[in-house]
């Protein structure tokens, strides 16, 4: 708390004259006060404009700074001077400010009227005032070293993974290549459209608690249910056939049940494993499945030299794509023609 006395009559000889506090340090900056004993307040009328007494705030410590605080001020007499607010008279009369002060960027406040400050007898017989200021920085509150320590990664995908794998409340079964595979109606229709479908809508499946899965292995059937639950593949053998063999399964239950993250991921494992042995039956794949960007860039291989054309239309994938894939194989033999002017029969 700061206290300071002014004369009132020499300080207000002209409007522009003030009285300026030495520099007061508070909260661990530097504050100063300056007060206009006579400056003009335009009112909303003319019965509350005309000479009033101003406080000045400015934050004056070095550097670039910002920082909140609040300053009480009022008027006092002699024996005022040790009250607390709600001690004081019933002409009491205090102004706060709360604001954001900047360094060097002062902050106005109109304490009260010239005449009110005669009129309840705050100016002493020498003339002189007395004004009081409390000043309150307020700092940031300390941050809680626990509340920072960020939330573990979630482990609702390790939970499904185990609800799988350990088939508790499971409430359907599936017969694939004569394998039962259990699993959970509700997890099912929220991430296959198919499923949805066949399990809550009208289909006859609706009220099975067996269904037979046909034309497709228990593995990659097992495969689809993981990344179902999980939204993750699991970890394979380092064995490259193993590996594409199932990405083509895969990609093609994928299709079936409307999964199409998984059919995305399993159309860049095939691109991954292209090969003159295996493009043209990733061409038949992705002409199937409607997986255009792995269809061009399944022609984009074949197409790199015609040596590799040449190669490609000698595998058993090739006699495959003529067989089961006619358009994609004229789509194949109009690239070829464009780019290398040949006509294949």
């Amino acid at each position: 708390m700061e206290n300071a006395a002014i004369n009132l009559t020499q300080a207000a000889r002209r409007v522009q004259n003030l009285v300026t506090s030495c520099t007061i340090a508070v909260g661990g900056y530097d504050w100063l006060i300056e007060v206009f004993p006579a400056a003009y307040y335009h009112g909303t009328s003319s019965r509350n404009s005309g000479p009033y007494i101003k406080l000045r705030f400015t934050l004056s410590s070095d550097g670039e700074r910002t920082v909140s605080a609040t300053f009480r001020c009022r008027l006092v007499d002699d024996h005022q001077i040790n009250q607390t607010a709600a001690s004081a008279s019933s002409s009491f009369k205090e102004v706060i400010v709360t604001s954001i002060f900047s360094n060097g960027q002062p902050k106005d406040m109109f304490l009260v009227s010239r005449s009110y400050a005669s009129e309840y007898r705050y100016v002493q017989p020498d003339d002189s005032l007395l004004i009081e200021c409390a000043i309150t920085v307020l700092l940031e509150a300390p941050v809680n070293a626990a509340a920072s320590v960020p939330a573990p990664l979630s482990d609702l995908q390790k939970h499904l993974g185990e609800m799988l794998t350990s088939k508790n409340g499971a409430d359907i079964t599936f017969l694939v290549s004569g394998e039962p595979v259990a699993a959970h109606r509700c997890v099912l229709a929220a991430r296959s459209p198919v499923f949805m479908a066949e399990l809550f809508g009208d289909m006859k499946e609706k009220d099975s608690q067996s269904i037979e899965i046909k034309d497709m292995e228990a593995e990659v059937f097992r495969t689809l249910l993981h990344f179902i639950y999980t939204d993750t593949l699991p970890e394979q053998d380092d064995d490259d056939v193993e590996a594409e063999t199932m990405a083509y399964g895969l990609l093609e239950a994928a299709d079936r049940y409307g999964v199409e993250r998984l059919m995305l991921i399993c159309a860049e494992k095939v691109h991954a494993g292209i090969s003159v042995d295996t493009a043209a039956m990733a061409l038949a794949l992705a002409e199937r499945h409607g997986c255009t960007k792995l269809k061009a860039r399944c022609i984009e291989f074949i197409l790199a030299s015609q040596e590799n054309f040449h190669a490609v239309a000698a595998t058993e994938g090739y006699k495959l794509l003529m067989d089961s894939c006619p358009s994609a194989l004229n789509d194949l033999l109009v690239a070829v023609f464009l780019r290398y002017k040949l006509t294949v029969l």
